[in-house]
């Protein structure tokens, strides 16, 4: 358990009105998982306190992911699978609805319960019928809000909000002693589908580094040391100077501090994508074997969208494989290199 600092809808019985509304004192968010996912409940959570602005409202998360709110203004206490909240809830938000979450909200008996719709049915047939049924695309921050469309006053549509610790932000201005702009780039992703390969990478940062003198950070989690070391290995010599990795050395909010400070960000469809969204940053982004349509291209930010069209094979999961089903990989390998590292000239020379 975590002091914050600064301190179809499930229904149960009745209408929501605004009797209802002012008895709600006490709410309850759920989302146990991961970086980006929880990054992404963050404009509900403004919203939910612009609404209830008398209200205690606390989250429930996994132990890793406490840091992403241990400061956010919004929330008063953030209990883990670890330590699972007690006592009555008024209000119970279940975004991630799932048998884990369910169980929790079990033994609340909170006076309502609102549960996230994930549509699991959409993406199995857009995965396995490639048949696409979600239409327009809409964020999953907007699906979120239209969980509590009854229950909100607020229809906050601003950016995602981290709020690193003046110790991280001490942390990040260490890297920042150079008149070159910044790149950040960060080379995981939890699933091999979802990665670009490393000595792809390295080939953008060569043909970048002739011709735009930059500073590039190497960011990720310790689980991403290996695809850092392919990518420092597979850099010419004279590039190897100007990027440092940091892969495995930060902690989740330390890297948040970076990443506010970068002047762009190269990435893959990961958490740390949703983390550099929340500061506003410009986003070059490389999409394999993900598929927008499930909602989670970055939110309130500007960024480029690299992605190969018109391959049946597209998408072969909704979460990412560890392997290519088909062994061809041509959703990554078939990306433009040249395209990349011209776009990232590009912008970094217009300013």
């Amino acid at each position: 358990m975590c002091r914050a600092k600064n301190l179809p809808i499930t229904r149960h019985g009745g209408s929501f009105g605004h009797n209802l509304m002012a008895a709600i004192k006490r709410i309850l968010v759920i989302r146990l998982s991961s970086i980006g996912d929880i990054i992404l409940t963050t404009p509900l959570l403004r919203s939910l306190a612009a609404s209830y602005p008398e209200a205690v409202i606390d989250y429930c998360t996994k132990p890793p992911f406490i840091s992403l709110l241990a400061s956010n203004p919004h929330l008063s206490t953030i209990y883990t699978t670890d330590q699972q909240p007690a006592g009555r809830y008024d209000l119970v938000v279940d975004l991630q609805n799932n048998r884990r979450s369910r169980s929790i909200v079990r033994v609340l008996h909170p006076l309502r319960t609102v549960q996230y719709r994930k549509e699991n049915w959409k993406k199995w047939l857009l995965v396995h019928l490639k048949l696409d049924l979600y239409g327009s695309y809409r964020s999953v921050v907007e699906r979120y809000r239209d969980s509590l469309q009854e229950l909100s006053r607020s229809g906050d549509l601003q950016h995602c909000e981290l709020y690193p610790s003046s110790d991280d932000e001490a942390f990040a201005n260490t890297y920042f002693h150079t008149s070159k702009k910044t790149l950040a780039l960060c080379v995981g992703a939890k699933h091999f589908t979802k990665r670009y390969p490393p000595d792809k990478f390295a080939v953008i940062l060569s043909l970048l580094l002739e011709k735009e003198p930059l500073q590039v950070l190497l960011l990720g989690g310790k689980e991403d040391a290996s695809q850092a070391t392919e990518l420092m290995n597979s850099l010419p010599d004279h590039c190897q100077a100007m990027v440092l990795n940091l892969v495995g050395r930060c902690t989740l909010m330390q890297t948040a501090a970076i990443l506010s400070r970068c002047d762009a960000v190269l990435c893959n469809d990961t958490g740390l994508m949703h983390m550099a969204s929340a500061f506003g940053k410009k986003l070059f982004v490389l999409f394999g074997s993900s598929s927008k349509a499930f909602g989670f291209l970055p939110w309130q930010t500007t960024y480029e969208l690299f992605e190969v069209d018109g391959l049946g094979c597209k998408p072969c999961s909704h979460i990412g494989r560890d392997r290519c089903p088909k062994g061809h990989f041509r959703c990554m390998n078939d990306l433009s290199l040249s395209l990349i590292a011209g776009r990232l000239e590009q912008y970094l020379k217009s300013f």
